[in-house]
């Protein structure tokens, strides 16, 4: 058989039905336009975030009997207020926090210092003079780049005061539409679709239950982390506690690395403020409960009904989307890797099989019944 035939055979086979090739076609548009448009249109994109994690407290207040306009009114408030919030206090805080890290790394990096000569006097045949000269380089080279980061970030933050301002009034009015009209904006992406849609319809669904939850589900997941180790990091008397929960909480976006890499600013800023000391234990060890707890009780009840991935998949996806879009890869690796998943198992095969093997395979479906 010629590459041509094979090439024939494959097309027949996996794009012969109609809505495969409808359903092509919209899957390629709509990476298209989020790899090229991303940028400009990156406030819907996050206002269809924000609106798929509310219109489910939405629905809760509707199937309780709350008129859908009311509720969408109150959701919006409660968004609006956590939205001022969060610009007004908590974002103030974690960059002052962030600002006071950078300024205190210097003397981080001559504690650091410190601790290294100490090891290398005490264990001499274990470090060597110039292992420990390289290590102190590499360590200054990054702590001088991430000064250069931390100014470049705040020379720029001062010209995109117009786009934030963009963000702060554009998200929460997309929101509101979003939510309030959101059997109309369905209906109409639908009506430019054909009317003979099983197979989109039946993936839309799918993809709908699965993203939405996993974005609520996320959500719940970082405020909660976050939350128990801001107390947790408070408690021990730990500083920077907003800016290092709030790393805490982002970890859990990126399965099996984010708490390894979380780990070391947490490892870091407690050995410099309370030495190798039981301070420091302790602190390490309430932080590897959090993520165990955290990996082992409160995600499973989260997630009980999302697909079952493989850990190799997830990593792939995390490390593929988060390369082409950033952060917002990161965040939806695993429902964009649950929809390829859906879209191996649901797509049509065209090619219909041939007599003799139905025949063969209803002998083996009555030998398996009289068994």
């Amino acid at each position: 058989m010629t590459m041509r035939n094979i090439l024939k055979s494959w097309v027949e086979r996996y794009f012969s039905d109609e809505e495969a090739l409808i359903l092509l076609l919209v899957l390629v548009a709509g990476f298209a336009a989020i790899i090229w448009f991303g940028r400009m249109l990156a406030p819907f994109f996050t206002a269809l975030v924000l609106a798929f994690l509310l219109q489910g407290v939405v629905n809760v207040f509707t199937r309780r009997g709350v008129p859908h306009l009311l509720a969408v009114i109150l959701v919006f408030l409660v968004f609006v207020g956590a939205l001022l919030t969060l610009s007004f206090i908590l974002l103030p805080l974690i960059w002052n926090q962030l600002v006071g890290l950078v300024q205190e790394s210097p003397r981080m990096f001559a504690s650091g210092q410190a601790l290294l000569d100490d090891l290398q006097a005490r264990y001499p045949n274990l470090i060597t003079p110039d292992q420990m000269q390289s290590w102190i380089s590499v360590a200054s080279r990054e702590i001088s780049q991430l000064g250069q980061r931390a100014l470049t970030l705040s020379l720029a933050s001062l010209g995109n005061v117009m786009s934030i301002i963009i963000y702060l009034v554009l998200v929460p009015i997309l929101v509101l539409f979003m939510l309030k009209d959101r059997e109309q904006l369905v209906g109409f992406i639908l009506s430019l679709l054909p009317q003979k849609r099983s197979l989109l319809t039946r993936i839309w669904r799918e993809m709908d239950h699965q993203i939405a939850n996993y974005i609520r589900g996320k959500s719940i997941e970082i405020i909660i982390v976050g939350t128990v180790a801001f107390f947790t990091f408070t408690l021990f008397g730990l500083p920077y506690t907003a800016l290092l929960s709030v790393l805490v909480g982002f970890s859990v976006l990126v399965p099996f690395i984010g708490a390894a890499v979380a780990t070391l600013p947490v490892a870091a800023v407690a050995g410099f403020h309370f030495g190798l000391s039981e301070q420091f234990a302790y602190v390490i060890v309430a932080y590897g409960v959090i993520q165990a707890l955290d990996g082992n009780v409160l995600s499973p009840i989260l997630f009980s009904e999302t697909n079952n991935i493989h850990p190799v998949s997830i990593i792939v996806a995390v490390l593929f989307f988060g390369g082409i879009w950033g952060f917002w890869g990161v965040f939806f690796a695993i429902p964009l890797a649950t929809l390829l998943k859906a879209l191996v198992y649901a797509w049509p095969r065209g090619v219909s099989p041939s007599p003799r093997e139905t025949q063969s395979v209803i002998m083996t479906e009555n030998r398996t019944l009289e068994r």
